[in-house]
């Protein structure tokens, strides 16, 4: 027996809790290996199967309703934090809102088996006031699912994961020197597209003064929020006389949007992103007038200028398109 393995059989419980725990606190310490090795221990009898099971829900429990209650008090500025830490900080926002919304309570489920969305859903949750005990009951189930597949899997295969596992310890070292180029390469690969869509985004943008200074002037100019659905739900507050729309509704519009007037486009998303790619493709299609709003809606309020609240009914609305009830107090 390796020495990996007897120090898991010695401490095998203390570690798995500590290992999930940092994982799930945004740490990037993958523990589906971790939860594997400790399966495959459980079928040779050298660890308890429910004893190991508990300890992995327990740690998500935990660290999942902080992120809940931090999304709760903070809002938004929660997931960007997120976002800023992630591999692909500019779709994070905007691809988590997404499947929360096509799935509901389910992609609490769901985001246990997804990189990125495992760590935005529990905040998330807390943004849109999902009630604690329908979030408690989703994500104790994505708990469980996802800890007891993995350990499952270890218990069943235990044989094959043991000669496995001493075949690769003789590659001693040069394992883990490959695993280390593997993941610098992903990390690379990441970091190379992500410098590749930062340069297909170049485009003009307005600046919050420039966008100001034509509303003062009473210039004809068409404002649209592009924010999700889950934003605006958590954050009503948008720039005076701005229209709320979908991406894709704005696009399908295309034969009306009119031609002579000019039009603002503005998210809350790393690098304008979503808005920076709408204006992109509508200027494409022969709609020239159009330009993203430089630091979106958080450089318009950071710099004091006017907001006004949506209706409270549009807010509700909104919200229980995405938790399929009306918002708890």
């Amino acid at each position: 027996m390796s020495g990996t393995v007897q120090f898991l059989v010695r401490h095998g419980y203390l570690v798995i809790f500590l290992w999930v725990l940092a994982e799930q606190a945004g740490l990037p310490v993958p523990s589906g290996p971790l939860l594997l090795a400790a399966g495959a221990l459980s079928g040779t009898h050298r660890m308890n199967l429910l004893g190991a099971l508990m300890l992995p829900i327990l740690a998500v429990g935990i660290c999942d309703t902080l992120w809940y209650q931090l999304g709760r008090r903070r809002g938004i500025k929660v997931l960007k934090l997120l976002c800023r830490i992630s591999l692909e900080p500019d779709s994070c926002l905007r691809r988590t809102q997404i499947s929360f919304e096509k799935y509901g309570g389910w992609a609490l489920v769901v985001a246990k088996f997804v990189p990125g969305l495992n760590a935005m859903a529990p905040p998330l949750a807390g943004i849109i006031r999902m009630p604690w005990q329908r979030f408690l009951l989703f994500d104790g189930v994505g708990s469980l699912l996802w800890a007891g597949a993995y350990m499952g899997t270890g218990y069943v295969f235990s044989g094959e994961l043991e000669r496995v596992a001493a075949h690769l310890a003789f590659l001693g070292r040069g394992l883990l020197v490959l695993l280390i180029a593997a993941l610098a390469g992903y990390v690379g690969y990441k970091y190379f597209n992500r410098r590749r869509f930062l340069h297909k985004l170049r485009i003009g943008r307005i600046t919050p003064e420039e966008l100001k200074k034509k509303m003062d002037s009473r210039e004809d100019v068409i404002i649209v929020d592009l924010r999700h659905a889950v934003e605006f739900a958590a954050e009503p507050e948008t720039i005076p006389g701005a229209v709320r729309m979908d991406p894709g509704d704005l696009e399908e519009a295309f034969d009306v949007i009119p031609r002579d007037r000019e039009i603002v486009l503005f998210c809350n998303c790393p690098n304008e992103a979503t808005a920076a790619q709408l204006a992109l493709r509508l200027r494409e299609m022969g709609i020239t007038r159009i330009r993203p709003l430089a630091e979106g809606i958080t450089g318009w309020k950071e710099r004091g200028f006017p907001l006004e609240t949506l209706k409270e009914e549009l807010v509700k609305e909104a919200a229980t398109r995405i938790i399929g009830e009306s918002l708890s107090p």
